[in-house]
Formats: C-alpha cells, structure tokens, sequence
C-alpha cells in the first residue's frame, strides 16, 4: 500500500525530530538537550515533539518498536518446513537491513551507542527495553512453535542471537566501523549464533 500524504509528512517530521536531536547531542551533549530545543531545531512545536516522542530518551531510541513488530510479522509467517533457529536468524536479518538503510546511515547508530555508555539513565532504559523486545520475539516463536515446550532453551537462543548482534554492532561502531562495515559485522555475528545453536 503506498504511504499517504499524511503518512508521509509525520513520517518526515518524525526524521526531522530525530536529526535535530543527534545534532544537538553531539554538539552540546544529552544531558544539556531539552525536548524544547529539539522541538525548535525542527521547527515544530513541543507538543508536536511528543506526539511523536513520549520522552527524551525515546529520540535516542527510536525505531526499536518498530522493528521487533518487523522480527514478529516474520517469525507469524514462518514456513511449515522452517526450523526455530532459521526463522529467528530471517527475522534479525530483517531487523539489520532496517538499521542498515536508517540509523547505520543517518549516524543515529553511532551516537546511540556513544550516549549509552556515558549516560547512566540511558544504560537503564535500553536494557529494559531489550528485555521486553527479547520476551516479545520468545512468545511470538513460543506461539509459532507450539511443539516446542521448552521456553528457557527458546530464550535461550534469542538472547545469544539478539546479544551477539547488538554486541558486534557496538563495538564495530566504537572501533570506528563503516555502515558497510558495521552490517556485516552483524550479520557474521548472526550467522555464528544460529551456527553454534544448531550444533
């Protein structure tokens, strides 16, 4: 279905928002960032701001949500011949293509990364909402596999394929990594979890 013009213009106001949150991040650092500074840098108001944004910290991790829907929707239309650790490894690829083409591009990767290991409250609120993406991505193969009855050995394989990816994501960034670079650091982090799982 092609996106509508209202779609389209609060998908722009959304980048618009983002983009003038990384800058202002590198410039005069998170902490010292407003919501209302944001909100001015993109010409919007701040009530537009957080009709896009509950917080200040969403900015910083915008586009999660949408791509553990993306990693579910993929897991939900699994094949009847497709094992556990195929589909997951189908659904993360799907998650590290939608970074690649966005935040690996737009440089809000790299700031992420450099926020969440000087900001003590960003460190918090990224962990907790990689937990809840991780149960979201278990129940979904829990309800996708009901023959498996195992939930702890389901868990088990998304944290180490969801772990090694972030992991290998982080440090390809702060060793200063291409976007290239940093999706095919990824996508070989990837590979070897479902390869070590699979022995």
């Amino acid at each position: 279905m092609a996106e509508g013009i209202r779609e389209r213009k609060k998908r722009r106001t959304r980048e618009a928002l983002i983009a003038a949150a990384v800058e202002l991040f590198q410039r005069q650092g998170y902490e010292a960032t407003t919501v209302a500074q944001i909100a001015a840098a993109a010409d919007v108001s701040t009530r537009t701001f957080f009709l896009h944004f509950p917080t200040k910290e969403d900015v910083v991790l915008a586009g999660g949500g949408a791509r553990v829907e993306l990693a579910v929707r993929v897991i939900e239309q699994r094949g009847a011949d497709e094992t556990m650790p195929d589909v997951l490894a189908a659904a993360v690829e799907c998650m590290i293509s939608e970074v690649a083409g966005s935040e690996l591009a737009t440089g809000i990767a790299d700031v992420r990364v450099r926020l969440m290991l000087t900001v003590p409250e960003l460190q918090a609120w990224m962990l907790r909402r990689v937990l809840d993406a991780q149960r979201r991505i278990v129940d979904a193969l829990c309800r996708s596999y009901p023959e498996e009855d195992d939930v702890v050995a389901v868990a088990a394989l998304v944290g180490a394929l969801v772990g090694a990816v972030a992991s290998a994501a982080t440090y390809a960034l702060r060793r200063g990594d291409t976007p290239e670079e940093v999706t095919a650091a990824m996508r070989a982090a990837a590979g070897r979890a479902v390869l070590s799982w699979s022995r």
